[in-house]
């Protein structure tokens, strides 16, 4: 079965409506997809219908956002209770830090003589899809592009945005243990997202793995689109050394060459996973095609 278990929509900061990225993952022959937008589940509704009208089976999921060693760490979480009061609470309290982080990104910007930043980003988003969540960072890289402050979402990312810089605001997540804990008790099926990604030292990297499995963790994110394959041989020694279960996903956003749903290196054969264990799936209405 071909499964895609990291996507992102204009929910969040995709650029397909989730009933659109539920068409694109069918026709590229996903048979099971979890949504996973940031910090939200303004998307699940319409991904549910879409999959239902298609007869393609959707897991609930979502990617949390935390902090741990003082970096900005990501949690996805899958076939979890949305109605879960405590998950309503944390996806509430998100939204709030979310906005102010957009708030701080724009005068932040500003304060450096690019005004507008927040508007600029806020209409970019719109221009996407109607969304009552804030701005993200591609969003803000969009604007910075067409405002001529750079020559490319690269440049903004390298310059302004990325990890490190200006724009990289932090303060308004959970730890790690809140965001892992949240989803327990909704009793999400909980994997790291794309460890490699974080700069961490080889030593760093395995704390953070240690500290997620004390938390209430099951399974690392093995395979995250198509990342180099030492990358994967890496983090499947990870998963075996502390018997996690392994996950994949394209951590689709926007069409390309490297980044389409359902496209992503093999998982190793000897890990267990992830989605092996899920109970809680929306699976098509047998009428449905």
């Amino acid at each position: 079965m071909k499964v895609d278990l990291h996507c992102h929509s204009t929910a969040s900061d995709g650029v397909l409506a989730p009933a659109a990225v539920v068409a694109r993952a069918h026709e590229r022959g996903v048979e099971l997809l979890a949504l996973t937008d940031h910090d939200t589940l303004e998307g699940l509704v319409e991904a549910r219908q879409a999959a239902d009208a298609l007869g393609l089976s959707l897991v609930n999921g979502i990617e949390l956002s935390c902090t741990w060693g003082g970096a900005t760490i990501h949690v996805l979480g899958y076939a979890f209770v949305s109605e879960a009061p405590a998950l309503q609470k944390a996806i509430a309290d998100l939204h709030q830090g979310r906005w102010l982080r957009a708030e701080e990104i724009g005068k932040r910007l500003e304060a450096k003589g690019m005004p507008g930043a927040l508007e600029g980003a806020r209409a970019v988003q719109q221009a996407l899809g109607d969304s009552g969540n804030a701005p993200a960072r591609p969003h803000f890289a969009e604007f910075l592009v067409r405002a001529g402050h750079v020559r490319d979402h690269a440049e903004a990312f390298r310059k302004w945005l990325g990890s490190g810089k200006l724009g990289d605001v932090k303060q308004h997540w959970p730890s790690l243990e809140q965001a892992v804990g949240t989803l327990s008790d909704a009793g999400a099926w909980i994997s790291l997202a794309h460890p490699w990604q974080y700069d961490f030292t080889r030593s760093k990297r395995r704390r953070l793995v240690a500290d997620f499995i004390a938390a209430g963790g099951h399974a690392l994110e093995v395979v995250n689109g198509l990342q180099p394959a030492e990358q994967v041989g890496g983090l499947a020694i990870l998963a075996r050394e502390f018997g996690m279960l392994a996950s994949v996903g394209s951590d689709f956003h926007a069409p390309g060459d490297w980044s389409e749903l359902g496209m992503y290196r093999p998982l190793p054969e000897d890990l267990p996973p992830l989605w092996e264990r899920f109970a809680n799936v929306h699976r098509p209405h047998p009428a449905a095609p």
